[in-house]
């Protein structure tokens, strides 16, 4: 059988390989009963090829998926078993096949593809950096160097020539493709030449039109807003006039005038109605509350439970202890007691003084807030009418900025229209200058070409010459099988070196003996926990009687805080500086209502004066109505007399 069929044959096998569902055995067994036709060298060849390449799948895999990663554009995913194939071949059947057998294989097969890989794989720089560092994490690195990259590294002579001669089979092969195809060329007749045509008239060159100038309506203020202007005027008079002629002619029944009783019964309900709203008035929901009693359950943990019986037995040594004093003869404490209770109230009436006064303090405050407040105000209505005044003459300036800059886009208009009639000699000049550039571009596109060519062909003879010095070995590894005994130790002259079979035994003693250790530690553990149960019991109830005794002395001791308080609220009350304080406030508010009463009267002053100027127009207006409908009616009675005299002349 050729070289390709028994590649393309190991192909197939291997795509129908699936590790998941068959061993490597088993799907070798299979494959023999199907390749009985072929003869037993070629079944040989079929079974070591697809048993190694299953077997040392990690290893192909390595440099067959670099080699995708790198050149994985320009290759087939189909012909992924094939690359891992020829480097299971070159990596461990090169010396058996022999280099012709070898290069046989490869000649059979793709050129263009089989030049990729084994300039990839047979790489100098690749075989002993990444290939080399990738087998070593499945195989010892001295046993990587010795059976596989020293082998493939002497074999680098050989395989440089099998690459050229697939680089002249590349080359031969393009260029039979690009050969073009010879087709008749056909020949002119011998007729007689006519003569040459006379040349044609120089066409006129066409000259630009001038351009039309602007309408003198564009810069004119159009005339409908006018129109528009005075038609408003002529329709306000006309309702003007009928609204005059209605109020006069009106009916008597319907008098739309309300009498004075009913003004005054609907001013008395205005009157009551706003005396109801409280829209000044400051609602409170009355000062929190000093003391909260929290009636609810707290739940006590161990540790809290601990520290408070401490806490109870510490202050009942300490209450014994001063009993004991006392007995021998100490000092009676109840002068410091004394004295501790005075200072604490002096202490509280500074205190309250000290609020009361931050709260006469914050009110002033605010009134002075308020006022401030005012003055802002008026400040600010300044400002508006400083800033109406800047705008006014922003605006100014920006109108005189258009005018300029239209008439700048006037002369700009003209000069484009001058510049289009000098284009053509312009466009003649970058003509030329355009040919005489790309003339120069071409040369220099040429010469840069030349020498990347040089450059690649030297790159090229550089790596020949590298992939000379690479050289191939194939070792392949015994499968041993080794059974072990379970009674027998490993021989290795230790002390403590011992059987499986013992160690397991030592194994469930030592487990044996942890179980017993925990069970006693677990009775231990239970013993302790009923012991601490009891006295946290024996705690809680200490624990609740003295709460229940600081609960009763707590509630006495403020009922008798707020009797004091009481009486020191009096004595803050006729304070000095409470005092001032208080007539400080008095005096910002009087202040403050009468700037609000000044403010009344003010809008009331300009509320009167525009009912005065309202009605004053009003009557003037009327005035002005009265005389125009006076002239119209005189005006009529001349016309009518007119009218009369010219009938009463004789013809």
């Amino acid at each position: 059988m050729d070289c390709k069929g028994l590649v393309r044959e190991v192909i197939s096998l291997l795509d129908k390989y699936n590790p998941d569902e068959q061993s490597v055995d088993s799907f070798i067994e299979d494959s023999v009963k199907t390749l009985g036709d072929h003869s037993s060298g070629d079944q040989k060849f079929f079974i070591d090829v697809v048993y190694g390449c299953v077997v040392y799948r990690r290893l192909l895999d390595v440099v067959v998926n670099v080699l995708y990663n790198q050149t994985g554009k320009s290759l087939f995913k189909a012909d992924r078993t094939q690359y891992v194939v020829v480097c299971y071949l070159a990596m461990f059947h090169l010396e058996d096949l022999g280099f012709e057998q070898f290069s046989r294989i490869i000649k059979s097969l793709d050129s263009s593809k089989m030049h990729k890989f084994l300039s990839f794989f047979f790489n100098v720089t690749n075989l002993t950096t990444w290939i080399h560092g990738e087998w070593s994490q499945f195989y010892d690195a001295a046993y990587v160097e010795h059976k596989w990259i020293a082998p493939l590294l002497r074999w680098r002579t050989e395989i440089e020539g099998l690459l050229d001669h697939l680089a002249k089979k590349m080359t031969k092969s393009s260029l039979s493709r690009n050969s073009p195809k010879k087709y008749t060329q056909p020949k002119e007749f011998d007729l007689t030449k006519p003569k040459p045509r006379p040349l044609p008239a120089p066409e006129c060159i066409p000259q630009q039109e001038k351009a039309k100038p602007v309408p003198a309506t564009t810069h004119r203020t159009p005339k409908e807003p006018n129109v528009l202007e005075e038609s408003k005027q002529k329709n306000h008079l006309k309702a003007q006039q009928v609204l005059y002629e209605a109020n006069i002619q009106q009916f008597r029944c319907a008098n739309p005038q309300k009498s004075e009783k009913t003004k005054n019964t609907v001013s008395q309900i205005q009157q009551s109605y706003d005396a109801k709203l409280k829209f000044d008035n400051v609602y409170t929901s009355g000062t929190p509350a000093t003391h909260k009693m929290n009636d609810l359950p707290i739940r006590m943990n161990t540790t809290a439970i601990l520290r408070e019986g401490a806490l109870y037995n510490r202050q009942m040594e300490e209450e014994l202890n001063r009993l004991e004093r006392l007995m021998q003869g100490g000092n009676e404490p109840s002068v410091f007691l004394q004295w501790q209770r005075e200072m604490k109230e002096k202490d509280l009436q500074e205190e309250l003084a000290q609020v009361e006064r931050r709260r006469l303090e914050g009110k002033i405050s605010h009134e002075e807030a308020l006022l401030a407040r005012q003055r802002v105000l008026e400040l600010n209505q300044h400002k508006a009418h400083l800033k109406k005044e800047e705008t006014a003459e922003l605006m100014r300036r920006y109108a005189d900025k258009r005018l300029t800059e239209e008439k700048e886009i006037k002369e700009l208009v003209q000069q484009v229209a001058n510049g289009h009639k000098n284009s053509k000699a312009a466009k003649m000049k970058l003509h030329e200058l355009k040919q005489c550039i790309v003339k120069e571009v071409s040369e220099q596109s040429r010469e840069l070409l030349q020498q990347a060519l040089e450059e690649a062909q030297a790159e090229l003879s550089r790596k020949f010459e590298l992939i000379r010095q690479i050289r191939a070995l194939e070792s392949v590894p015994s499968i041993r099988h080794k059974f072990v005994d379970d009674t027998e130790t490993g021989g290795h002259d230790l002390l403590c070196e011992m059987s499986l079979a013992e160690l397991r035994e030592r194994l469930a003693r030592l487990r044996e003996e942890e179980q017993q250790e925990q069970e006693e530690k677990r009775q231990k553990i239970l013993e302790e926990k009923q012991s601490k149960e009891q006295l946290l019991l024996e705690q809680l109830d200490t624990i609740v009687i003295r709460r229940a005794g600081a609960g009763q002395a707590q509630a006495r001791k403020q009922e008798e805080e707020k009797k004091m308080r009481l009486k020191l609220q009096e004595a803050v009350s006729k304070d000095e500086r409470v005092v001032n304080l208080q007539k400080t406030l008095e005096m910002k508010q009087q202040e403050r209502r009468k700037t609000r009463e000044s403010e009344k009267t003010k809008a009331n002053i300009n509320k009167q004066v525009a009912t005065q100027k309202v009605k004053s127009y009003s009557h003037e207006k009327q005035a002005l109505e009265e005389q125009h409908w006076l002239h119209l009616e005189q005006a009529l009675e001349r016309q009518v007399q007119r009218e009369a005299s010219r009938r009463n002349t004789p013809d």
